[in-house]
């Protein structure tokens, strides 16, 4: 499954790892499930999130992983009821086609909304609907957000399970499902984006190293952003647009690098939108500011979603004396965010994500919400090198682009950064670990996709459908008796029905 996702983004392979899954379970009851869905969760994070190790080495790894790869056995274990109870409640073919993946998808999908926040705002990685970025599936986001399509895509991986298992049903007729399932879905229409104007803007990448424990003197990173920008002085642009952290001089308390801020702005005659750390009150955040010369900071946008054990340290005493030396590495805790997530830069409406942001549905939502008409997505990779962390992020940044209907800017630190349609192309990008600029005339729309317009209760709503077939098959298996482990390949009434058969030959 881990294949279907960035870098390799073979992406046919994440729904047949699903697939594979669920053929582990036939045959199991809900503690054998439990340990399958183990295995595969540790198989599958392992190696997902590796790039943890590069700076953070493998405890936080190990600690996430093993975290995540619970939450996969919980699910996995509760399908193994499904699966193998489900069969033999629902007798019809229709019935077990009809029903049984529908179940098993909502069940999938209510994990990952599940762990995608909780605990501390959660981790919305590795989600199946990702591995589909640069799928022909895609576009079917913009009708039913990344949940919706995470839904999609595992439903036809357990109608496939499911069809094997219907020894009743001729080979031509369950061909003909399964290709009339895929046929319907990538018949959906890519959702039209109507166009409400374009702005020319400039996005800077300065090759900086600004990971956590990078040793760079003061203004460094500062001055390779404005190294990157000044060539394109004389260009007309509607605004700049810097990496998070891309200034790492505070201007807000720094006469020099306040100086440097409205040089640039002045420069190119525009606004700049920046990322760097504040303080304010005593507390810390992590902020995207929007800036102008003369002017200064007119709008301030704090980082909503910190990354727990990195940006802050939740509960800090109880975690301690697991690992003291790693704890004690986040010296400082940035605060959560309260800000909206918009910019008005002169009558541009411009969302504002941070990093993890972007991989947060309900801030997605706000800022189509408050009428952003671009998405900027400023991102700093340079604590993961060269690992498929950069690509995994560009790739929930594409599906944000279809889903909204919106262009997205990825721009980073140090890659991958990158200009996305709303199509999901991309229009320009940036090699990694190299400094660069990215300008081009890009789509502003205030149109509003089918997902943005039904919001989470989507989520909720396909979540509910595997919870509630869950329940049914768990009530109604206490009520006829019924075990947990059925038959391997076979659905029971299959087998009641050649057992007739027998008993009539021996009459």
């Amino acid at each position: 499954m881990d294949a279907g996702f960035p870098d390799r983004s073979w992406w046919i392979l994440a729904p047949v790892g699903a697939a594979l899954m669920f053929l582990a379970l036939l045959g199991r009851g809900p503690w054998t499930g439990l340990l399958v869905g183990l295995v595969a969760g540790l198989s599958f994070w392992l190696i997902h999130i590796s790039w943890l190790t590069l700076y953070l080495g493998p405890v936080p790894w190990l600690a996430l992983a093993g975290l995540e790869a619970l939450f996969f056995a919980v699910g996995l274990a509760l399908t193994a009821v499904v699966l193998n109870v489900g069969p033999r409640l629902w007798p019809s073919v229709a019935g077990r086609i009809g029903v049984l993946p529908v179940v098993v998808a909502g069940l999938w999908t209510a994990r990952e909304a599940i762990s995608a926040v909780w605990p501390y705002g959660g981790f919305a990685w590795g989600r199946i609907a990702i591995s589909q970025s640069e799928s022909p599936f895609n576009g079917l986001i913009a009708w039913v957000g990344m949940s919706g399509l995470s839904f999609v895509m595992v439903w036809l991986s357990a109608l496939a399970v499911q069809l094997c298992r219907e020894p009743g049903v001729r080979v031509g007729a369950r061909s003909a499902i399964a290709v009339a399932a895929v046929a319907v879905l990538l018949a959906f229409p890519a959702w039209p984006t109507l166009q409400s104007g374009t702005a020319r803007i400039a996005a800077v990448q300065g090759a900086s190293d600004a990971g956590l424990f990078a040793q760079n003197e003061p203004g460094q990173i500062l001055n390779d952003h404005v190294s990157a920008t000044l060539p394109l002085v004389g260009e007309p642009v509607d605004f700049v647009v810097w990496p998070e952290n891309g200034i790492d001089v505070d201007p807000l308390r720094s006469t020099e690098s306040a100086r440097v801020a409205d040089y640039i702005s002045r420069a190119m005659d525009a606004p700049l939108i920046a990322g760097t750390i504040t303080e304010r009150d005593g507390k810390f955040y992590n902020t995207s500011l929007l800036w102008k010369a003369d002017d200064g900071a007119v709008d301030l946008y704090d980082k909503v979603h910190p990354v727990p054990f990195a940006e802050y340290m939740p509960d800090r005493a109880f975690w301690r004396p697991f690992a003291p030396d790693l704890i004690d590495l986040v010296s400082r805790d940035y605060e959560i965010g309260t800000r909206d997530n918009v910019f008005d830069i002169d009558g541009i409406i411009a969302g504002i994500a941070i990093c993890f942001d972007i991989a947060d549905d309900q801030l997605v939502h706000e800022m189509i919400d408050d009428d952003a008409e671009i998405i900027l997505a400023q991102t700093n990779n340079a604590d993961f090198g060269r690992t498929d962390e950069s690509v995994q992020q560009l790739a929930i940044a594409r599906l944000r682009a279809i889903e909204a209907g919106r262009t997205v800017v990825n721009i980073s630190t140090v890659g991958t950064s990158a200009i996305i349609t709303p199509d999901g192309e991309t229009l320009d990008s940036l090699p990694t670990w190299v400094p660069g600029a990215m300008i081009q005339t890009v789509t502003l729309s205030v149109s509003t996709t089918p997902a943005m317009t039904a919001g989470r209760p989507l989520e909720w709503f396909v979540s509910g459908l595997g919870l509630a077939g869950l329940l049914f098959c768990v009530v109604s298996a206490r009520a006829l008796g019924l075990s947990d482990a059925g038959p391997r390949l076979a659905p029971a009434p299959v087998v009641a029905d050649r057992a007739k058969i027998r008993k009539r030959r021996r009459g």
